[in-house]
């Protein structure tokens, strides 16, 4: 910290209080036209805050010190993570502030991003990640004395809304339950994989989980969930903490598990080369029997939509949500389970969609 040893003096020419300091060979100058002692402190708190900031001497610039911050997020964040943060900082942020000196940079000028992105016609969620991605990078620009600069206020547009999400609606899900055929090479066969698009609606598993499934994890009438495959082929622990959880199967998906098990072989629960191979799969099966075409992942959405019923608290067990999670807002528009009462009620929901059919 250095130390101020002079104090502002009037320009008259001017009409403000002027004081110059210097820090590690930077001399600095610093204004207030406020007349009077007034002006004049104000100034000389100006000149102190800069010496007492410890910010180092070179403003540098955004693109120069974002390749710096994003080697620490590939060192600490999967591979998945990394290319989403890639992608949202080479298309929406650099372009817009990767001249700017880290000293210059204004909230206005990262809420700019956000506004832009937000009339772009960016989801909500997408524009969550932004404003996570350069507070994250201003975080790390304060720890390393580059910037005091704290984006508190940055926000996303109260009119931003969620991605719309499809589910599968009742006719289809009976369609799902009732036929087991998809076409290969223009003719009628079994679908290999029918278990796991109907264990994945019973339970509400993420695409990645459904892939990383083990014998291993069935135990009893028990389901543990401690592993996933992400799109890149890599195994992990799963999208976040809440990810690892056990539930309790419902009759329905403990029947389906048992009908895979007769047919599978191996350690893989479903024998799933990977989550691109398991939903082209699942289109396939889709169009041939002319149920609306949904994604992978929004067969778990399905899920949500049929369990809503049940208490927020044991729905978020379920699929592996934190507490603070909007499960019904993000995923209800349209199991850790605890025991075996909520597995039942789950079950009573499906049975009573599907039986709606007969």
């Amino acid at each position: 910290m250095s130390k101020r040893t002079n104090t502002a003096v009037w320009e008259e020419k001017y009409q403000r209080w002027r004081i110059a300091v210097q820090k590690d060979g930077v001399r600095k100058q610093f204004y207030s036209s406020t007349p009077g002692r007034t002006g004049q402190r104000e100034a000389n708190a100006k000149a102190d805050r800069w010496l007492d900031d410890g910010i180092g001497v070179k403003a540098r610039r955004v693109e120069d010190l974002y390749q710096e911050w994003y080697a620490t997020v590939v060192k600490t964040t999967g591979t998945g993570n990394q290319r989403n943060v890639e992608s949202r900082w080479r298309t929406r942020i650099l372009p817009a502030i990767g001249r700017k000196r880290i000293t210059s940079l204004t909230e206005q000028d990262l809420q700019d991003v956000v506004n832009d992105a937000y009339s772009d016609g960016l989801a909500k969620k997408s524009l969550q990640s932004l404003c996570a991605d350069m507070r994250a990078f201003c975080k790390w620009c304060r720890a390393k004395k580059l910037t005091t600069f704290h984006p508190e206020g940055l926000h996303v547009p109260a009119g931003a809304r969620p991605k719309g999400k499809k589910v599968l609606q009742p006719d289809a899900l009976i369609t799902l339950f009732r036929v087991d055929t998809t076409l290969y090479r223009g003719k009628r066969v079994h679908d290999d994989f029918i278990h796991a698009y109907r264990f994945q609606v019973l339970t509400g598993l993420r695409p990645g989980e459904l892939v990383g499934l083990r014998w291993a994890d069935v135990k009893g009438g028990t389901v543990f969930i401690s592993r996933a495959v992400n799109v890149l082929g890599e195994q992990t622990r799963g999208k976040n903490d809440n990810a690892v959880r056990a539930f309790v199967l419902s009759d329905l998906a403990r029947a389906v598990l048992e009908q895979q098990r007769v047919t599978g072989a191996g350690e893989s629960v479903f024998c799933l080369k990977s989550e691109a191979y398991y939903y082209k799969r699942w289109q396939v099966y889709c169009r041939v029997n002319e149920i609306p075409p949904v994604s992978a992942y929004e067969m778990r959405h399905t899920f949500v939509s049929v369990a809503k019923k049940l208490p927020a608290g044991e729905v978020k067990d379920l699929v592996g949500h934190s507490e603070d999670m909007d499960t019904f807002g993000v995923y209800g528009h349209a199991l850790t389970g605890e025991d075996t009462e909520t597995a039942q009620a789950v079950n009573g929901m499906f049975l009573k969609l599907l039986h709606a059919g007969k």
